[in-house]
């Protein structure tokens, strides 16, 4: 696929899976149940497609031995990481015929791998927005420090206040480790790229400044995804189809979206 053709699969996808979830929304929970299931287990097909045209477009770029391609190949791995959560939760799921699936599981090694890839994505976004320069000046600083001090009191007060630790086992152990990693390396992830947002405003110029904005807004999206599903599974209030669904299904989209945007900008400079 080639140009425009790169947008028509992944719309096409985002647009049935959209209108199919606002026709499960009518049931009630019980009796969506069948309908809930069938539709989370397919839309990893969308995180699939972004993070393997993420790839080719990170060729496009360079690949590992540039800064633009490095940064568009860890962040099409990211995307590759949570579509392996994604299956293996579907998988589980189904088979076992549950709401979802046991944590921590297998595919906490997508989920969680993802969370450690987009930090190293998004320390290497923010080189490309000039976020590493302008910190130097005494107005980003205090922005340094209040953001990410923000999200990381966010995170305590709502996942961590009054945790209580077990080490009685490597289970356990694990779960500790989880619940500490999930919360805290998003909240650092997310810092940045608000950061980077801001600082890039300003900085960036050119055919680049639109698609970098792209891949930072819809690493927000994928941090607010991830917040509300720790948010609801430590309350017991998740499910599969429910709209944390929903906002992974967008934050995926949004991400395939701006990969494919960084290849349509290369062919533009080409072509130019």
């Amino acid at each position: 696929m080639k140009g425009k053709s790169m947008y028509i699969f992944p719309v096409v996808v985002f647009v049935i899976f959209s209108v199919t979830w606002l026709y499960i929304q009518q049931f009630d929970i019980e009796a969506s149940r069948d309908l809930r299931q069938l539709w989370g287990h397919f839309y990893w097909i969308l995180p699939v497609f972004g993070g393997i045209a993420g790839l080719f477009t990170s060729k496009k770029w360079g690949g590992y031995k540039s800064l633009l391609g490095k940064t568009i190949l860890v962040l099409s791995m990211g995307l590759l990481l949570q579509s392996f959560g994604q299956i293996y939760s579907s998988y589980y799921v189904f088979f076992n015929d549950v709401e979802s699936p046991p944590y921590p599981a297998i595919g906490d090694i997508g989920f969680f791998g993802s969370v450690l890839v987009y930090i190293y994505g998004v320390m290497l976004l923010s080189k490309l927005s000039g976020f590493h320069f302008s910190i130097k000046k005494i107005h980003n600083k205090i922005w340094a420090f209040l953001i990410p001090a923000f999200m990381l009191l966010l995170s305590y007060f709502m996942f961590l206040k009054g945790y209580e630790f077990d080490w009685s086992g490597w289970t356990s152990s694990i779960t500790i480790l989880l619940d500490f990693g999930y919360p805290l390396g998003q909240a650092f992830y997310v810092s940045i790229a608000i950061l980077s947002l801001l600082v890039s405003r300003n900085l960036l110029g050119g055919i680049l400044k639109r698609p970098i904005w792209y891949l930072i807004f819809a690493l927000i999206v994928q941090s607010l995804s991830d917040f509300v599903f720790i948010y609801q599974a430590t309350r017991g209030t998740w499910y599969v189809g429910g709209f944390n669904d929903y906002m992974y299904l967008t934050s995926y989209f949004l991400m395939t979206l701006a990969l494919i945007h960084m290849s349509s900008v290369f062919k533009k400079i080409k072509e130019s």
